[in-house]
């Protein structure tokens, strides 16, 4: 009997470690009898719609790969010309991703981010409550330029220096969290004792360059994280760097490193000095994974999903001029401001209580000693940067530049630059990136008539070999461009080509007739519901290409605006945060081990409720005046006589 079950045992393993193989193999053959027993083009399309789809829910092949499956596909069944298949996988936004790219690579390569980073944080203070607001407000500006990713990953070294100032003084001074003193005028005599504590208390943050990225990704606008020297505050480079690995096998591994190796172990059992060091630390580091969500639904180049939106829907109705980065903002800068506000009120009563005064208050005189140790970890980080260099002032015109030629472009309210050339729109975002990107391969990273290279003009390049070094080269951009992002979203074009050509989503369009007694509030919270509990199992960016042909279909079958729809869609598809597969940010910071998969549930159940009440409150209010969402548009009018999707 035992050696039965060892071996029925083998053979399940077995099983499960080809379970990616096995799906692989499985689902196209059991679905083959759809296109050989209806020969249609809806029949064949929606074979391959779901073929791709469930490679992409189950992630047994990358999600690039699975991308490519229409290219092959669709030629294979008449759907598509190869010519024409090929043509969906470059369009505007991947011109628009590449400039882009090319911004984020000059603040990462000049350290602009840790710059604006830290300096938010000092004018927070150390107070737990301010501290924790300070890091959300860097992290949701930085995710507005950057990938949530990346952000996370920039910004969470900072995190953790300040949280290990707080346990290391902790463990050395069990009493100092209860004790509060009075600003010194003159403290020249502790800074020099703080200052002997604070190098005992050392501590070195490392980051693996060459792990694996997370098995399940979102893949954000600009870059999935490349765990890269330099991106982290107080990096020091190892030879042989000792790393903690965590068991949940999707993320990049992160190490810390401290001096007395004998506080790992109390790390990870969870002994901290005492109980509110712990909260302190599940809530901070909680709430960057949560800031850089709410950052990325800023702007249409915050996050993959927004890029993905936008393409599909000027791709599905091209006389619809409504979806611009300065409409996206207007409509998107007021939910991330009170989903901001409400989830640190959230995070704090979770984990802090309801006791603002102490937690937030910015008088000197309440603050404890270790409050004051970590404002001067703080500053001390930040004066290592130096002074700001000539290459972080050009980075900074270029990212303000691009910032407002973006909202100048058509502002809708009065004419844009656009108006100024004679034939009108062929001009887009994209080229506004692409030409600012390219200037940054061109500009010197050197001052101009300067006779010597300053150290932090200099720093992570050539400069000092070659004067005439740009701000930026190749590498730097190859390192941040996500072309798997690329391929994923022409993937998604293609897949809506085909339903248009094939007619599919006429078909899927009358199959819903039924809802059309549903109130278009009802329609679009269902559908908000529907695609925030499927992303946290599920890719976001894979998760809206598979919905978002659908809810269109949906919404002119009931002759609902689409925006009222898909817009609300878009933004909760980024709402999965209660897992640490629901998006690497999550899993970043769970690999940092403050925080249990218990916490995160808690923590972003109610967080996942704050977005879509807030999202339905502003689809509701200021985006029916700004997108005129009480009509039923001509441009969907037109869209739903011809049959197209």
């Amino acid at each position: 009997m035992r050696l039965e079950a060892a071996a029925r045992m083998d053979v399940f393993r077995k099983l499960w470690a080809a379970r990616k193989l096995i799906v692989v193999v499985f689902i196209p053959l059991s679905l083959l009898p759809l296109p050989l027993i209806h020969p249609t083009s809806e029949a064949c399309c929606a074979y391959v719609l779901m073929v791709t789809a469930v490679y992409w829910v189950s992630e047994a092949v990358p999600l690039g790969a699975a991308a490519l499956v229409p290219a092959f596909l669709y030629p294979l069944f008449g759907v598509l010309k190869s010519s024409e298949v090929a043509a969906e996988y470059c369009k505007d936004t991947t011109l628009l991703l590449m400039g882009v790219i090319c911004l984020a690579a000059s603040i990462e390569k000049w350290n602009l981010h840790k710059r604006i980073a830290l300096r938010m944080v000092m004018i927070a203070g150390a107070k737990p409550g301010m501290l924790v607001l300070g890091f959300m407000c860097c992290t949701v500006f930085l995710s507005m330029w950057l990938s949530n990713t990346s952000t996370t990953a920039m910004v969470m070294p900072i995190a953790e220096a300040v949280l290990q100032q707080l346990i290391c003084t902790g463990l050395a001074d069990g009493h100092a969290d209860s004790e509060t003193v009075e600003a010194p005028e003159d403290d020249s005599a502790a800074s020099e004792k703080e200052e002997d504590n604070l190098d005992k208390n050392q501590l070195e943050l490392l980051y693996h360059n060459n792990s694996s990225v997370c098995s399940k990704q979102e893949l954000t606008t600009l870059s999935e994280v490349q765990c890269c020297e330099g991106n982290g505050v107080g990096l020091e480079a190892t030879s042989n760097p000792t790393y903690i690995r965590h068991t949940n096998g999707l993320l990049p591994q992160v190490a810390i490193e401290f001096p007395n190796v004998k506080r790992i172990e109390a790390r990870r059992d969870s002994q901290y000095p005492t109980k509110k060091d712990h909260m302190i630390c599940k809530c901070l580091s909680l709430s960057i994974t949560y800031a850089a969500t709410i950052g990325g639904l800023i702007t249409i180049t915050g996050t993959s999903t927004n890029l993905i939106f936008a393409e599909q829907f000027n791709n599905r109705y091209p006389d619809a001029k409504v979806i611009n980065f300065g409409t996206w903002f207007i409509f998107s800068f007021p939910i991330a401001i009170i989903m901001l506000v409400l989830t640190w009120l959230w995070l704090h009563f979770l984990f802090l209580g309801c006791n603002f005064r102490e937690t937030c208050s910015w008088s000197k005189k309440r603050k404890t000693r270790r409050e004051m140790l970590s404002e001067k970890r703080i500053h001390e980080e930040y004066a290592k940067l130096g002074p700001i260099s000539y290459p972080e002032v050009v980075t900074g015109v270029f990212f303000i530049l691009m910032t407002l030629l973006w909202f100048t472009r058509e502002p809708g309210f009065v004419p844009g630059w656009t108006s100024l050339f004679e034939k009108k729109g062929y001009r887009t975002d994209a080229t506004v990136s692409v030409l600012l990107g390219f200037l940054l391969f061109l500009i010197p990273a050197r001052r101009p008539f300067s006779s010597s290279c300053s150290s932090s003009s200099c720093r992570n390049t050539d400069a000092e070999s070659d004067p005439m070094a740009p701000m930026i080269t190749w590498k730097d951009f190859q390192k941040l461009m996500p072309w798997e992002i690329v391929i994923l979203v022409g993937g998604g074009y293609a897949l809506a080509a085909g339903c248009k050509v094939s007619g599919l989503s006429v078909w899927i369009g009358r199959q819903l007739e039924p809802m059309s007694g549903l109130p278009p509030w009802a329609v679009t919270l269902l559908a908000c519901l529907l695609v925030s509990a499927v992303t946290e199992f599920a890719s976001n960016p894979a998760t809206l290409t598979v919905f978002l042909p659908i809810l269109s279909a949906l919404s002119e079958t009931l002759r609902i605006n689409p925006l009222h729809t898909l817009i609300p869609s878009t933004m909760c598809v980024s709402f999965g945060v209660m897992l640490p597969v629901g998006n690497p940010p999550n899993a970043i910071v769970f690999s940092y081990g403050h925080v249990k998969i218990s916490d995160m549930v808690k923590a972003g159940f109610g967080v996942n409720l704050i977005g879509v009440v807030v999202v339905m409150l502003a689809i509701s209010t200021w985006g029916v005046p700004l997108f005129n969402l009480n009509e039923f548009p001509d441009w969907a009018i037109a869209r739903n006589v011809t049959g197209g999707l």
